[in-house]
């Protein structure tokens, strides 16, 4: 595979990249993703949508009734891109991090740094100190855009960095952001990016505490809107999008931003979404689609809020597993059917799903148009219907990780290996079995079992520990931590509350266990290795008649 002239000056990223023999087979199966050789995302998300519909079109809905036109973010994201080039001295292939909420600022920085020819780090305003420093180390960014409620964690981060980023802060009293872009003309030509230059880098949840940054080409960007945007959901630019997801997980950018700025759409953008606030919402906003997790909409019937669903013409759940149960709930109190699917940060968003009649509940989908999905066995061989093995995809997204040995993990002669266990039927409807490695999946955020695991077992009272998930109704799974507390100390519930504030002082709030439960040692094969699956066992016979002081926040 020959890449083409790049438009980067600062070649980091694709100087990282992984060799191409180690890449995943790319496929351009349809037309839709065949995209020309000289492409820039932001560009043909804002500048060709303007030329289609005009500017006037309203592109960003908030919850106070305000909203902003199409023309007001092309303003806006031209002015940032100057402040970027004219202000900062970036050239294009220098990194842009993000650490914003979701917000209309979020989105022009996002676009700006985009249309600048930058590549965009996204991080989770949640995220701790030491959760955002080692992306930063690794990601090498010039400037940060940071919300101005997180500056000190943002700050502490970049503290021990030998380059640290240049941090603009965004919102509050004194918006250097803002002010920034308001002294610009907001005329700005969109940089001559390939469409193989490399634009988004993006940090898995990952199931160890080194992450894994993922690396998507501008093209990559359009594909997913061009494929299951497109064909499955059948956006339209009548459509209201909205999404509990934040921007920084490839999952809500895709449905929150980049699905409604390629059909024409608009955007609801609410800081900390709930399901429930954003249910709230849909008559006065007129959403027609709703992103969020399986739980999210089993809350919201439980608020009464039901007939609020029923307006909806798209509800798609994302993010863990949409079981029968919540399926034929939801269908019942709103008739909504919901739209499953799976998607993966290494893909950029969903690649197996279906719609409408299309729909079998149960099961997760079929191969979205575009790509083309199987089932392989622990030695690559494909496996036939009604046999569970890994579930395996190409399509014209695939995984790139930043200059990491554990590329040859996830892409096993040419597919894409997402570490989950499916099965398929003759009909090439795929079905959720498990995952096959340590993530849990809570209430759509994924959480990687041995970084909670490193954290707990830095309290001073913690002699070992192990982390599994635990199967929930009201958050899909919980994170459960099993302690073995060190000699001396009894279990009791100051221990817990004094372990789960050393957790909630070091990593986000979601990563932080629901239940600890203490055990005298942890069971283990002859190899010493921890029995995780003695583990997840024991948390589910007891999630129920676990004593009070085992309990996590």
């Amino acid at each position: 595979m020959t890449l083409s002239p790049s438009a980067h000056v600062d070649t980091f990223t694709r100087d990282s990249l992984p060799p191409v023999d180690r890449w995943p087979t790319l496929e351009f199966t349809i037309p839709d993703v065949r995209y020309p050789e000289r492409l820039n995302a932001a560009s043909e998300l804002l500048d060709r949508t303007i030329d289609r519909f005009g500017a006037e079109r309203p592109a960003i809905l908030l919850a106070d009734g305000a909203h902003w036109t199409y023309g007001e973010l092309r303003r806006r994201v031209d002015q940032f891109a100057q402040v970027l080039t004219e202000d900062l001295g970036l050239v294009p292939g220098n990194r842009v991090l993000l650490r914003m909420l979701n917000g209309p600022w979020t989105v022009v920085c996002w676009l700006g740094a985009l249309k600048a020819g930058m590549v965009v780090v996204t991080t989770m305003v949640a995220w701790r100190a030491r959760e955002v420093r080692p992306i930063a180390q690794r990601v090498r960014p010039g400037v940060a855009v940071v919300d101005h409620r997180g500056v000190v964690e943002a700050e502490a981060a970049f503290a021990d960095l030998g380059a640290p980023p240049v941090v603009l802060i965004a919102g509050g009293e004194d918006d250097a952001l803002a002010r920034a872009c308001d002294a610009k003309s907001g005329v700005f030509t969109a940089v001559d990016t390939a469409a193989d230059d490399v634009a988004l880098l993006g940090a898995t949840s990952g199931t160890t505490g080194v992450p894994k940054i993922t690396m998507h080409f501008h093209r990559d960007i359009l594909a997913n809107a061009d494929t299951f945007a497109r064909h499955v959901l059948h956006l339209t630019s009548d459509d209201v999008s909205a999404s509990t997801a934040p921007l920084a997980f490839t999952f809500g950018l895709g449905g929150n931003v980049v699905f409604p700025l390629r059909t024409g759409g608009s955007m609801v953008l609410v800081e900390r979404a709930t399901p429930v606030e954003l249910a709230r919402l849909i008559e006065r906003l007129g959403i027609t689609v709703l992103y969020t997790a399986p739980t999210g909409y089993r809350s919201v019937i439980k608020e009464g809020l039901a007939d609020e669903l029923r307006r909806l013409r798209i509800a798609v759940a994302a993010g863990e597993h949409l079981t029968t149960s919540t399926f034929e709930a939801v269908e019942a109190a709103s008739g909504l059917r919901l739209i499953n699917g799976i998607g993966a940060t290494e893909m950029l968003h969903v690649f197996i799903s279906a719609s409408g009649d299309d729909i079998r509940p149960g099961t997760t989908g079929r191969a979205v148009p575009g790509y083309r999905a199987t089932i392989l066995d622990d030695e690559g061989r494909e496996l036939g219907a009604g046999e569970p093995g890994r579930l395996a995809v190409i399509g014209p997204t695939g995984c790139r990780y930043l200059d990491d040995e554990r590329q040859s993990v996830y892409v096993h002669d040419g597919w894409n290996i997402t570490g989950d266990t499916f099965v398929r039927d003759e009909d090439g409807y795929f079905t959720f079995q498990a995952r096959n490695d340590s993530m849990i999946v809570t209430a759509g955020y994924n959480v990687g079992a041995p970084e909670v695991e490193e954290v707990v077992l830095g309290h001073p009272d913690v002699r070992e520990c192990a982390v599994v998930g635990c199967m929930d109704p009201e958050r899909g799974m919980i994170v459960v931590a099993f302690v073995v507390p060190r000699d001396g100390v009894d279990p009791s519930e100051a221990l817990t509350t004094s372990i789960l504030d050393h957790v909630k002082s070091r990593l986000a709030i979601y990563k932080c266990p629901r239940r600890v439960d203490y055990l005298d040692e942890l069971p283990r094969n002859p190899s010493g290795k921890v029995q995780h699956f003695i583990l997840r066992e024991r948390a589910a016979a007891e999630a129920d008649v676990a004593p009070s002081h085992n309990r996590g926040a």
